[in-house]
């Protein structure tokens, strides 16, 4: 009897030894043998610490709303796997991914893959035989050595870089941006988003002939988000809409994104080239959506508490998540719920925060990475002066804030998407959600 998806992935959780392997050798093997060859179509991939799940949304919406077929491969996923290969306007079937798993399984023989190389060969084989007109794939971690590399990218983008996964990536600044510009292609342009980037990404794309395309210097993106204006090389876009991702780093992250389409609307090869009008810019930025990059969830009523979800799990991200916060102040008091894996930097998290939250309730996350609420409390308590609760399960600590919360008050759940999701969950179960 063939398996079902759920026996699938618990089955490649155990076929490596480790969890996260980096590198590109098991991956061309394995390709070599499913007799894989490099898509046709423009691919646009997008690397980056920070903001790079916005980028990718805003790069497809705009697509899409093109006319374009998308296939869009992201990760993690927040409450179910298929949200991490896109086919256009819906999600992966349960049926087309266990036929990639069976393909993938025939072919790898005595080769250990991780479960992210079997999820980024899925997504592989699912675009190929989806027929598409562009792929956007965002990168797991680091650019260099991780999976999504294997594809050759017409753009590549770096939408910031910041401290995480050190321990994988290195332990300066430019080691990590040295590892994130892994992706630049010759001739192929390279789509830098961060002023503050470490010189090395510029050096490298020198070095390998790809060419610069930065924020504020190639292309630069001007006014409010309400009325704002994209200039680069070949689009002057005035009076562009305000994008309907929330935040104040979202006007930059929509730039960067069209900043990597303006080079697929006006490519050389005519095979990668594809027509993005102006409306379908416009339109992509009033339509994209993204679960939990500051996620506002306002129930009507008088005695309605705001909700706040967001994956902010580095403190470069917490900063952001701090800033959004402050940009939009509660006539309340703010409650935070996080739930931080046992490899990050929980302290900078939280210290980040500590003048934005009135009451912490910190929560366990699971799996080899996770951590218990209460080690996540104690160094929680280290940097801030509120009160720091422990609720172990996440949907007790969020019991444990709403019961607190009055008319007026926002609660913010952040941190994992091993919190953000169940989180979800739990506030459909409620009927929170809209």
């Amino acid at each position: 009897m063939p398996w079902s998806l759920d026996q699938w992935l618990a089955y490649q959780t155990q076929v490596h030894p480790q969890t996260i392997d980096l590198g590109l050798d098991r991956l061309g093997v394995v390709l070599e043998r499913l007799g894989w060859r490099q898509p046709g179509v423009p691919v646009i991939t997008v690397a980056g610490t920070n903001g790079k799940g916005s980028v990718s949304a805003y790069c497809a919406a705009i697509l899409s709303a093109a006319g374009h077929r998308v296939g869009s491969f992201t990760s993690p996923h927040l409450r179910d796997y298929r949200e991490r290969i896109r086919i256009h306007d819906r999600l992966v079937s349960a049926d087309e991914l266990v036929s990639a798993f069976e393909r993938i399984e025939a072919a790898r023989g005595a080769v250990a893959l991780t479960f992210f190389e079997f999820n980024t060969l899925a997504a592989l084989l699912v675009f190929e035989a989806a027929r598409l007109d562009a792929w956007v794939l965002e990168v797991g971690m680091g650019g260099r050595l991780d999976a999504v590399n294997v594809v050759d990218a017409d753009v590549a983008v770096v939408v910031s870089i910041g401290f995480d996964h050190q321990e994988y990536l290195g332990t300066t600044l430019d080691a990590i941006a040295r590892e994130k510009a892994g992706i630049f292609r010759k001739d192929r342009p390279a789509v830098l988003g961060a002023g503050d980037m470490p010189g090395i990404v510029e050096d490298f794309a020198r070095a390998v002939g790809a060419p610069l395309k930065r924020l504020g210097v190639e292309f630069t993106c001007m006014g409010r988000s309400a009325d704002w204006h994209y200039r680069g090389p070949h689009w002057d876009l005035p009076r562009l809409p305000p994008p309907a991702l929330q935040g104040d780093t979202q006007l930059a992250n929509a730039a960067i994104a069209i900043a990597a389409l303006e080079e697929i609307a006006f490519a050389e090869r005519a095979a990668v080239r594809r027509t993005i009008p102006a409306a379908a810019v416009a339109q992509g930025l009033r339509q994209v959506s993204l679960a939990a990059r500051f996620q506002v969830i306002a129930p009507q009523g008088a005695a309605a508490v705001t909700w706040i979800l967001d994956v902010a799990h580095n403190p470069a991200a917490a900063r952001v998540l701090a800033a959004n916060l402050r940009a939009s102040r509660a006539a309340g008091r703010t409650f935070a719920v996080c739930g931080i894996l046992a490899d990050k930097d929980a302290a900078g998290i939280a210290a980040a925060l500590c003048d934005c939250v009135d009451t912490w309730w910190c929560t366990s996350t699971d799996g080899a990475r996770g951590q218990s609420g209460a080690l996540l409390a104690t160094k929680v308590r280290a940097v801030v002066m509120a009160p720091v609760l422990v609720e172990e399960r996440l949907e007790e600590a969020c019991t444990a804030a709403a019961e607190r919360a009055q008319a007026g008050d926002r609660i913010v759940v952040f941190g994992s998407f091993h919190t953000v999701g169940p989180a979800i969950d739990w506030l459909e179960a409620q009927h929170v959600l809209p």
